[in-house]
């Protein structure tokens, strides 16, 4: 991971372990740039991939939104959340789990 990146989720890791158990969140990684030394701060973006507890209350679509919407709020930069569910390309699913990196986990 990027060490400019890795520091902010390091400062930032309690109020992210909040928000994923406020949402029902199962697992949440970073993939894509924040991986890489390609990660600038100025104009990337945060890609995560999540997966929801099934055991948590709420709709989906709403733990789904409310976090995206959240961690753009805590990283200050706009974020694209997927789930494994919604990656159909099997080539695009093989660039995504080559750089995951794990960030929270029940």
């Amino acid at each position: 991971m990027n060490p400019t990146l890795w520091a902010e989720f390091d400062a930032k890791r309690d109020a992210l372990a909040l928000l994923c158990s406020r949402y029902g969140v199962a697992s949440l990684d970073l993939f894509g740039s924040g991986t890489t030394d390609r990660w600038r701060p100025s104009d990337s973006d945060l890609d995560f991939l999540v997966s929801f507890r099934r055991d948590v209350g709420g709709r989906l679509a709403d733990r789904y939104l409310g976090l995206a919407e959240d961690l753009e709020t805590l990283f200050g930069r706009s974020v694209d959340l997927i789930t494994p569910a919604s990656i159909r390309n099997p080539f695009f699913r093989a660039r995504v789990e080559a750089n995951l990196n794990r960030l929270y986990a029940v």
